[in-house]
């Protein structure tokens, strides 16, 4: 069953035919990903959104001081509490192909199951009772995410690494975004 969008005169912004604030902002984000995700064609409709998305993403991948696999598994969980499709297809290639997720924790995270690993498995699952709490965690949740070597100020870069996630997976889910080829083989139903 695919989704169906909600907002339905807003069309994907191709380059080509970009004007103004458009034309720069798909133009930074194909030099910066070397194509043009759905996504991206999405949110170009607003500027302002594929900019702030691109901006906090690109601090988050170099600020937060996790390594890119921990920044994935953040990506991972937030889009999978947001029932994000697009964005858990997306980030499970990375994961898979670019981060260095190991198979087993990428196949657990996938079909929902224990995580293998005790530090991803506590970055795991502060995420996800970050987002499904609206930033309201436990005490013994924090406290095991602290346990597993992660510090304070990770959580602030979670938070960062959610709002980011919120911006693309909302609009994916108003736009019905399609799958690109390039994820096509980490589907989700």
């Amino acid at each position: 069953m695919s989704a169906q969008a909600i907002l339905h005169t807003l069309r994907p912004i191709a380059p080509v035919t970009a004007e103004g604030a458009q034309k720069e902002i798909l133009d930074r984000a194909v030099k910066q990903v070397g194509f043009l995700p759905n996504m991206y064609a999405n949110m170009a409709n607003t500027p302002a959104v594929l900019d702030t998305y691109l901006h906090g993403y690109a601090l988050f991948r170099s600020e937060s001081g996790l390594k890119p696999s921990e920044q994935e598994v953040v990506f991972l969980a937030v889009s999978q509490v947001n029932g994000c499709n697009y964005c858990t297809a997306a980030h499970s290639m990375m994961a898979d192909k670019k981060s260095g997720v190991p198979a087993d924790v990428l196949q657990a995270i996938r079909s929902r199951q224990p995580i293998p690993c005790a530090r991803l498995s506590a970055l795991y699952t502060l995420t996800t009772e970050m987002v499904s709490t609206q930033g309201r965690p436990s005490a013994a949740t924090v406290q095991g995410f602290l346990a597993a070597g992660f510090q304070e100020k990770d959580v602030l870069y979670i938070v960062l690494a959610i709002a980011v996630k919120t911006l693309s997976n909302y609009t994916n889910h108003l736009l019905a975004t399609p799958v690109d080829a390039v994820f096509s083989a980490y589907k989700v139903d």
